[in-house]
């Protein structure tokens, strides 16, 4: 079995070569963008909150639209990814635009290496945890760097659409965190028929696994929700439905697509 470093290394390669797909994707709309289209999504808008003056620490951002959008509302953000790619894509845009986010390219786990200052919010979305072998110390990084009085705040998409095999028609994998799940990629969530091939490493993390990781981080739950549709077209079979949003064809209104979870810290615990 490979150690994590080797399988960290894995997804890097995966997320550099993802990376220029993406940025010229309809999905990202990097243009409009540009132009001054939010890549935020209502529930994490309606989370947050006005985040004017506010600092906001964003976990693995991709090439950071996200964290170039809380910019453009004023908050301090600052965005870090494994991918070097991603990093510098999302300096560029900083640059281009004129926005003062800052990005740091490292493995989560290592941030304490690169970053050193408290946040008000640590925020991180869709598609995040899978990437992590230990999420008792994704937990322990989101403690350090929030203020005594900041507040978490994550939305994912539901671990149950990553039982599924790629079409949705039968159970694969486990709900529960067996250990790293080792495959060859083809194509991307943008264009599903893109030449790209690429070997990735998953975890499945259960709910009940990422709120403990909180828990035993001193974290107290202040909400939990979870969603039965996708703010996205990201998997194989979706369709919309009457509010715009994405359901997986067979499935509407029959599984969660994405849960949100706000904490804070306990502060009798600390």
């Amino acid at each position: 079995m490979m150690n994590e470093d080797k399988l960290i290394e894995i997804n890097k390669n995966l997320w550099n070569g993802k990376t220029p797909i993406h940025v010229k994707s309809d999905f990202y709309d990097v243009d409009g963008f540009k132009k001054g289209k939010t890549s935020l999504n209502f529930p994490e808008i309606e989370a947050l909150g006005n985040v004017k003056d506010k600092s906001i620490l964003h976990l693995q951002c991709h090439f950071g639209l996200d964290t170039l959008s809380l910019a453009r509302q004023g908050a301090k953000a600052t965005g870090i990814d494994l991918s070097d790619k991603a990093i510098e894509t999302a300096k560029s845009l900083n640059s281009e635009l004129g926005l003062d986010a800052e990005f740091i390219c490292t493995n989560l786990y290592d941030l304490k290496n690169y970053l050193n200052k408290k946040f008000d919010i640590v925020f991180t979305s869709y598609g995040v945890t899978c990437w992590l072998p230990d999420l008792d110390k994704w937990a322990e990084i989101i403690s350090y760097y929030l203020k005594e009085d900041g507040m978490f705040y994550m939305i994912e998409f539901h671990p149950i659409l990553c039982m599924y095999d790629e079409n949705f028609e039968k159970l694969k994998y486990s709900y529960f965190n067996r250990g790293p799940i080792i495959e060859e990629q083809k194509g991307t969530y943008t264009d599903r028929g893109a030449e790209f091939k690429q070997r990735s490493c998953e975890w499945s993390h259960s709910i009940s696994e990422v709120m403990g990781s909180l828990l035993k981080k001193g974290f107290k739950i202040v909400s939990f929700e979870e969603f039965p549709f996708s703010v996205y077209n990201c998997f194989n079979k979706m369709v919309k439905d009457e509010h715009g949003f994405w359901e997986i064809e067979g499935l509407e209104d029959i599984i969660p697509m994405m849960y949100s979870i706000k904490a804070v810290k306990d502060i009798m615990q600390l």
